[in-house]
Parts: structure tokens; C-alpha cells; sequence
């Protein structure tokens, strides 16, 4: 079923309950460590970065698959209540994906995902045509590269957060618009130069943890967005709120111009913002800051 407004944003991607273990330090390979209590939570990659678009204040709309069980409850009441249309959601017998998240005393952390419904993710008749309408288009590597194939083939703009790292087809690369990598997915996709990353796609945002992140176009100069500093408690979900909050504030440039390195100086910039207040809360969806947040600290850094 479509949704009764066509959404600003689409988010193509995975959904996790999210089982989260406070360490002293990540294990290393055959290492044994206690954990503090163990916390369960709405997670996932999509899912994050619906809650965190919807959060930002565009009109946001999450393809994805999750199991009918109290995980895919969980994940429901989560996105709907953060305003998250969720009428591209299906249900799956198989059961909602998970993952198990260490997290440090630095706030660091380690990640194990088990995909469950995810990998079963279509794009169905209904959410191809939304996806073909909607003025951004983002996803991720948690769900079928077919899928993303789909979504990014049917898009207008399309935004590939390429993440957790893999190699990547140039068939899928010819289709986005704009990439957003770590360091390490930079150099899985584009070697160890990142301006060659450039040979791939339009554009691509490389993000630098808590240094910020670096804007790069072709046949512009590269663009520096220093990071914000703050207190780090958990780092979990603040690449996810970076990457929502870029999509809802490009949707907000008119359907009719295209986004310029400007618009895009300014998106990285709220979603620095955004993934900053994201790191000083516990949890991923819990942590993913709300739009008057997002703008009034966007306020005293940058106006």
C-alpha cells in the first residue's frame, strides 16, 4: 500500500532489534570479557536513518522487511511513533533481523549483525513507483544488493550510505548520486586516495568520526567540515542519524534546481551537528536528536 502523501525522503534498508553489552574494552579474537546489563532496543541501519530523517522534519517513508514477532513490534511502534510512515513495511515469517552491539567505556563500538527478515527485502510494485516519486532516495548494504540495485536504477537521487564496507559493482555506482563512506569504505570502494572515489560517482561525503567529514565533487575543490566536539558516551547509530539528517536536508531544496555543492556544504553540516548531539546519548534509535535540537545547536556553531 502507498502512502496518502508522497514522502520527501524514502529510506530503502534494514531493520534490527539492537542487543546492546557495556564492555570495559572490546574483546580481542579469543578473548573472554564481562558485560555490564544487557539493553534491547529498536535498531538497524534503515531504520536509524528513517527515525533520524523523520526526526530532522521531512516527510519520511521506510521500505523495508521485518519479522511477526515482539521484535518487529518493537521496531514498529518505534518508527511510527517518530513519525515514520511505515505503509512499505512487510512482515515476514522469518524472524526480525538482530544485532549484538559491545560498547566501551569510550563509547567505541563493535557490531554483529544476523540479517533475519532483511534478507528477504523487495522492492515491491507500490514501493518502486514511491521510490521512482520521491525527491531523495537513501539506502544501505544491510538488505539485498539487488534490492539496492532496484531502488537506486528507479530513484531520482539516490544517496548510498555504503555501509557495513564491501566491494561495489560499477552497475550499482553509475546509479548514485551521491555516496556517503567512512574511511574504511572509501578505501574498500576508491583505494587509498579518496579523491578517486570521484571516477565512481558525482559525489561522495566521507565522513571522519569526530574530526567531521569531507565534502567531494567533481570539478570542485574538496570541502572540510570540522567536527564538532563533545563527550563521547556511545558512538552507536551517530553514522545513521549523519546520513538521515543529509537526506531530509536536501529534500528540502526545491524539486526543480539541483543540489549544488552549497546545499551540500549545508546538509553535511546539520548532519555533523546531528550525529554530534547523537553520540552523547546511550542507544541507537533513543540517541537520534529531534529538528529543534539539530537547528539550535546548528545556531551556535556555524550562524
Amino acid at each position: 500500500m502507498e502512502p496518502d502523501v508522497v514522502p520527501e525522503v524514502v529510506i530503502v534498508g534494514s531493520a534490527n532489534v539492537d542487543l546492546v553489552l557495556p564492555v570495559q574494552r572490546i574483546p580481542r579474537p579469543g578473548e573472554t570479557v564481562l558485560s555490564g546489563e544487557m539493553t534491547r532496543g529498536p535498531g538497524g541501519k534503515g531504520a536509524n536513518q528513517a527515525v533520524a530523517s523523520a526526526r530532522a522534519g521531512a516527510r519520511t517513508a521506510f521500505v523495508a522487511s521485518l519479522g511477526v514477532d515482539d521484535a518487529g513490534d518493537l521496531l514498529r511502534d518505534a518508527l511510527s511513533d517518530s513519525g515514520v510512515d511505515l505503509s512499505l513495511v512487510t512482515s515476514s515469517t522469518t524472524p526480525t533481523g538482530t544485532a549484538i552491539i559491545t560498547v566501551d567505556d569510550s563509547g567505541e563500538n563493535s557490531i554483529v549483525v544476523a540479517p533475519g527478515a532483511n534478507g528477504e527485502l523487495t522492492l515491491s510494485e507500490d514501493a518502486a513507483r514511491v521510490v521512482g516519486r520521491a525527491k531523495i532516495v537513501l539506502s544501505q548494504l544491510e538488505i539485498p544488493f539487488a534490492t539496492v540495485q532496484e531502488a537506486a536504477a528507479t530513484s531520482s537521487y539516490f544517496i548510498l550510505n555504503a555501509a557495513p564496507a564491501a566491494e561495489l559493482s560499477d552497475e550499482l555506482l553509475a546509479d548514485v548520486d551521491l555516496l556517503v563512506v567512512n574511511e574504511t569504505e572509501a578505501e574498500m570502494i576508491g583505494g587509498s586516495d579518496r579523491s578517486a572515489l570521484l571516477k565512481r560517482v558525482p559525489a561522495a561525503v566521507v565522513t571522519l568520526g569526530g574530526a567531521g567529514a569531507v565534502i567531494l565533487t567533481r570539478g570542485e575543490d574538496e570541502i572540510a567540515v570540522p567536527g564538532v566536539p563533545v563527550d563521547v558516551v556511545d558512538t552507536t547509530a551517530a553514522g545513521d542519524t549523519f546520513c538521515g539528517v543529509l537526506a531530509a536536508t536536501l529534500s528540502a531544496v526545491s524539486a526543480t534546481d539541483p543540489i549544488t555543492p552549497s546545499d551540500l556544504t549545508n546538509a553535511v553540516r546539520r548532519a555533523n551537528v546531528a550525529a554530534s548531539l547523537s553520540v552523547q546519548a546511550a542507544g541507537a534509535i533513543p540517541s537520534v536528536p529531534h529538528g529543534d535540537a539539530i537547528d539550535a545547536r546548528y545556531a551556535e556553531v556555524y550562524l
